[in-house]
């Protein structure tokens, strides 16, 4: 599209951020050749010893005023100083359309941080990014619309974009895992955020298994991570030193290293007992599968809008979906996880026969049930499409 605008979408990571140029088709978007990966710790005002204040204050003072500290500010320094470097290393000298996804509560204008774990708030936060973006003569085609968040991102990739796994159906779950775990979900043919189902439907990270054990776990790279350490005796810090990430301990299960053949059991089970919770709760509402995490959270509803729908597509992206790809014909993670799903359906007495004959044939799952995405990067590529969409 010969007048479409230079468009950048941006992934606020908790460690760094990453950009690219967008492109906007006739067919829909996809990432350009042009990316830009820049280090929060790279610059002089990241603090190594920052503490984040409370969350429990954090949340507090968002219902009246957010009181920023001075170790606050100057680490939230740095977070600009990246995405603004960033966006100088993609600019074209045209005036630009940009998208962001970060972490953390957002203020009631969608264009700050109000409340984050892990690091700090920065409560002006697009404002800040505007005001130094002008001062080296970077020129916006519009303000920056909102910030938005990585799940909900994944699933604009996967509704818009060229390759995207959403768009040719009509109800479908997106569980995407990298740094942590992404929920995006399409029903009756419109992306649904699940903001907007927290009456009825529960975030990945919201949720215990019957050990206690976050269901955020199985799904991030970090926790494979953490779940090999705890069977191989050796620590993180030593795993990452060595560069012992997920896709190398797939390699030792495959190569029947123990310690790696249990982490991706462990894997394999408590993601289809995820994914089973996410085809149930769809179809017939909450019934209590796991623990929540918060313990002073409501618990779902039973009822809601979308009771007795079917899912066509259950899609497994970042990190997590590369894993699983890696995996087919090893029986290592694949072929484990679907014959998981397709037993825990077996046995539900809470999916009538209408649903398992939907997705079992011969008792066994549907094989076109599980797809993995096709999306490099899709937090950054949804960024992108909502700048041009809002």
């Amino acid at each position: 599209m010969s007048n479409a605008p230079f468009i950048i979408g941006l992934d606020g990571g908790a460690t760094k951020v990453s950009g690219w140029h967008v492109l906007e088709t006739k067919n829909g978007f996809s990432l350009g050749s042009a990316n830009s990966i820049k280090t929060y710790s790279d610059y002089q005002t990241y603090d190594s010893e920052f503490t984040p204040v409370d969350i429990q204050t954090q949340l507090n003072e968002i219902k009246s005023t957010i009181s920023l500290t001075d170790a606050e500010k100057q680490h939230g320094q740095a977070f600009i100083e990246a995405f603004v470097d960033t966006i100088s290393e993609l600019n074209t000298g045209t005036p630009m359309l940009i998208g962001i996804g970060m972490p953390g509560l957002k203020t009631d204008d969608k264009r700050g941080i109000a409340a984050m774990a892990n690091g700090p708030r920065m409560p002006t936060f697009c404002n800040d990014l505007e005001q130094a973006l002008s001062e080296i003569g970077i020129k916006l085609l519009s303000l920056i619309y909102r910030l938005g968040s990585d799940a909900d991102y994944c699933g604009f990739g996967e509704e818009y974009s060229n390759d995207g796994l959403f768009k040719s159906v009509s109800n479908s779950y997106y569980l995407g895992g990298g740094t942590g775990a992404a929920d995006a979900l399409k029903l009756n043919g419109k992306l649904l955020p699940f903001d907007e189902t927290k009456s009825w439907l529960l975030k990945s990270w919201e949720m215990k298994n019957m050990h206690g054990v976050a269901l955020e776990r199985y799904a991030s790279a970090s926790g494979i991570q953490s779940i090999y350490s705890q069977y191989s005796g050796q620590s993180i810090t030593s795993l990452i030193t060595n560069s012992i990430y997920p896709n190398i301990i797939l390699e030792r299960a495959i190569q029947k290293e123990e310690a790696a053949l249990n982490t991706f059991s462990d894997v394999s089970l408590n993601l289809a007992e995820l994914l089973f919770e996410r085809i149930e709760t769809i179809y017939s509402g909450w019934k209590e599968p796991f623990g929540l995490i918060n313990p002073n959270r409501e618990p779902p509803s039973s009822n809601h809008p979308f009771l007795k729908i079917i899912l066509d597509r259950l899609i497994i992206g970042q990190r997590l979906g590369a894993i699983l790809e890696a995996s087919k014909g090893s029986g290592i993670f694949w072929e484990p996880l679907v014959y998981h799903i397709g037993n825990l359906i077996n046995k539900s007495n809470r999916l009538d026969s209408n649903a398992k004959a939907a997705y079992l044939n011969n008792d066994k799952l549907n094989s076109n049930l599980i797809h993995v995405s096709l999306l490099r990067d899709a937090p950054s590529l949804g960024a992108g499409i909502d700048a041009v969409l809002k």
